[in-house]
C-alpha cells in the first residue's frame, strides 16, 4: 500500500513575485524535449521542499481551455512523482524554487507529459548535485 500522500497544496505552488522576479534574473536553466525548466536553491525558507510554478505560452496556445488543460496535466504529472525531488531535498536538507514552461506548440498527452517530468527531476537533482 502506498503511504506516501499525493498532494499539492497551495504553499507548494510559488506565487511570490519577489521570488520569480530573483528567479529570472538569477536563476540557472536546463532544458528537457518537452520542458525549459528555470530553478535556484531557495534564498528564504520555504514550508515545503520545493515551490514551483507552471507556464504556458499564450504565443503557442491561443485559446485558455488548451493552455488550462496543459496545465493541469502538468500540475498532475509533478503531483504524482514529486517525491523523486522530495526524498533527495530532504536528505541533502535543501530548498529549492523553480518554474517549468511548456516548449512548443502541440497539445501533449498525459503520458508524454508524465515521462518528460520524470525526466526533468532526476535532472533537477543532478544540477542540484552539480551545484554543490
Amino acid at each position: 500500500m502506498n503511504t506516501r500522500r499525493e498532494t499539492f497544496e497551495k504553499s507548494e505552488r510559488l506565487c511570490s513575485t519577489k521570488i520569480i522576479s530573483g528567479l529570472f534574473e538569477n536563476g540557472n536553466v536546463f532544458y528537457t524535449p518537452l520542458f525549459k525548466v528555470v530553478w535556484i536553491l531557495s534564498p528564504v525558507i520555504i514550508p515545503y521542499p520545493a515551490q514551483i510554478a507552471f507556464s504556458v505560452s499564450k504565443k503557442g496556445f491561443r485559446l485558455a481551455v488548451t493552455r488550462n488543460l496543459i496545465r493541469r496535466r502538468m500540475r498532475e504529472a509533478y503531483r504524482k512523482n514529486k517525491y523523486l525531488l522530495y526524498e533527495y531535498l530532504a536528505m541533502e536538507n535543501k530548498q529549492v524554487v523553480f518554474t517549468v514552461i511548456l516548449r512548443g506548440n502541440k497539445v501533449p498527452d498525459f503520458p508524454a507529459i508524465e515521462t518528460s517530468t520524470i525526466e526533468m527531476l532526476n535532472r533537477l537533482i543532478g544540477k542540484i548535485r552539480e551545484k554543490e
